[in-house]
């Protein structure tokens, strides 16, 4: 994968090189000591990742993440501070960071960072073909492709996978995480989207009664939605609220569930269950390396 680095403190641009090409994390494909200079070389190199601090002059890293989010709506940003804030954080992630890195750089974490961003953007990149896939099977002979990978899609690993990440949101002993598991194994076997259908008529094919499947599988979701928002009271950089704020929800949304605990707003975070769903089905198939 691509980088490229943007701090005002050219000994920190040195490190983060040092650690990304000894580590065998990617390439560097440019460097600037300011976001403006870093702004301009976006189109042109297209970086996979960019790495940026948040506090620099001329334009700081939250003002640059903004702008360039439209430019590179595919590539990841990881953010530098010495200043640990919470709100700082906050506006990081919500301004479009992926992760939040403490100075001083530590090459460890620097790398597991990179790491998790990287299989990140493996996991979007893999929603991406699968719904390219989907399309291609619309158009090909009734059940040709179905036939030929359906029973492979649907396997021990794949549900494995779902049911790791039920486990991770402390959903997995909710009675909607079995409704969760039904569908999603629907949607990977016949190379289904959400947005082919609704959840209401998904769940008219495994109940008698599909308005109550449909509930349960909502409760479900906004259970984990809740214990997220704990998760990122408690610690941002908690690993699990990394990974699925942004994600298997939106990071918005997550955002109002938490300062609702807090007692901060009155309105609850909402789920946006078919991207929920589209997102398990996305997870599966990347921990099996279908498609990659």
């Amino acid at each position: 994968m691509k980088f490229y680095l943007i701090d005002d403190d050219r000994n920190i641009l040195n490190v983060l090189k040092r650690i990304i090409t000894d580590r065998g994390l990617g390439t560097i494909c440019g460097c600037a000591q300011n976001g403006r200079d870093g702004l301009e070389d976006f189109e042109r190199e297209k970086p996979d990742i960019v790495i940026v601090d948040v506090l620099m002059p001329e334009m700081d890293g939250i003002s640059l993440v903004q702008k360039a989010k439209p430019l590179l709506p595919n590539t990841a940003f990881i953010m530098l501070s010495q200043v640990s804030s919470k709100d700082m954080i906050a506006s990081a992630y919500e301004a479009g960071a992926e992760f939040f890195i403490q100075k001083p750089v530590n090459s460890v974490e620097v790398e597991n960072v990179i790491r998790k961003v990287q299989d990140s953007l493996n996991m979007q990149r893999t929603m991406q073909k699968v719904q390219n896939i989907f399309m291609t099977d619309m158009n090909a002979p009734m059940g040709e492709n179905l036939a030929a990978t359906g029973n492979d899609l649907i396997s021990q690993e794949a549900v494995a996978s779902i049911k790791t990440i039920l486990q991770r949101l402390g959903i997995i002993g909710d009675t909607g995480s079995k409704d969760i598991l039904a569908i999603t194994e629907y949607l990977i076997s016949h190379h289904e989207q959400m947005e082919e259908t609704t959840l209401s008529e998904l769940c008219g094919k495994f109940s008698s009664s599909p308005k109550s499947m449909e509930q349960r599988i909502r409760r479900a979701a906004n259970a984990g939605l809740v214990n997220l928002a704990h998760l990122g009271i408690e610690d941002y950089g908690n690993d699990i609220f990394v990974e699925y704020s942004n994600t298997l929800y939106n990071f918005e949304q997550v955002r109002r569930e938490m300062d609702f605990i807090r007692g901060k707003g009155e309105k609850h975070g909402n789920v946006k269950i078919k991207n929920f769903l589209n997102a398990l089905v996305s997870y599966s198939m990347e921990r099996r390396e279908y498609l990659l």
